[in-house]
């Protein structure tokens, strides 16, 4: 049901998710439902709706209003690592030093780096858990 995972380097989509790029699954439209509600929506554009939980503020979608999918992003998704991207666009805007990532030097886990902030945010974390829970 998922398929054409994409990162999308363009400068709209920067602004969306406040990052780099955005990483997206597409999903039909028409096999989409929504468990929690409606998210928000906020209209990028005259043709395309960004979607976003009204509750935490997480990214949720992409959706070009004429297409036949929707495009989610994949770090809001239980799963992420089961969806590679097998591809990238908007190269246009792609970040001068995205190539070196993988180079940078790496200092640790979270809990490794700032073990005390780690555990008191993850005490009092808001955002929904990477798991199904009741409707409460």
């Amino acid at each position: 049901m998922l398929d054409n995972a994409h990162i999308c380097h363009c400068r709209m989509c920067q602004k969306a998710v406040g990052g780099p790029f955005a990483a997206l699954v597409a999903a039909p439209r028409d096999a989409l439902v929504w468990t929690r509600g409606v998210p928000a929506e906020f209209m990028s554009s005259d043709h395309v709706a960004r979607g976003f939980c009204a509750a935490c503020g997480t990214p949720l979608f992409y959706d070009y209003r004429s297409g036949e999918r929707i495009n989610l992003t994949i770090g809001s998704l239980d799963t992420p690592q089961i969806f590679p991207p097998k591809r990238q666009m908007g190269l246009e805007a792609r970040m001068p030093w995205h190539d070196r990532l993988c180079s940078l030097e790496e200092v640790g886990t979270t809990e490794e780096t700032m073990a005390e902030a780690a555990a008191a945010i993850r005490a009092s974390n808001h955002q929904h858990p990477d798991h199904d829970t009741p409707n409460v």
